[in-house]
């Protein structure tokens, strides 16, 4: 899903050839990394398992980079 809402807040500006509307994407990354950072507490707090299964898991967003 975060992926996908990356890929739409990207693929916008430049289809409408708006590099101002690229300004959004900073912002709203930096407050994804903060969710997903909320997030990720969340789980390993009260879900069983979950730290095994972050500690398997590498790439959470984006393979190979995030």
């Amino acid at each position: 899903m975060y992926t996908g809402v990356i890929i739409m807040y990207l693929g916008t500006p430049i289809a409408l050839d708006s590099w101002w509307g690229l300004l959004p994407l900073l912002v709203f990354l930096l407050g994804l990394q903060l969710r997903m950072n909320n997030e990720e507490e969340v789980l390993e707090r009260e879900l069983d398992g979950y730290g095994e299964y972050k500690q398997r898991l590498r790439w959470r967003v984006i393979p190979g980079l995030w």
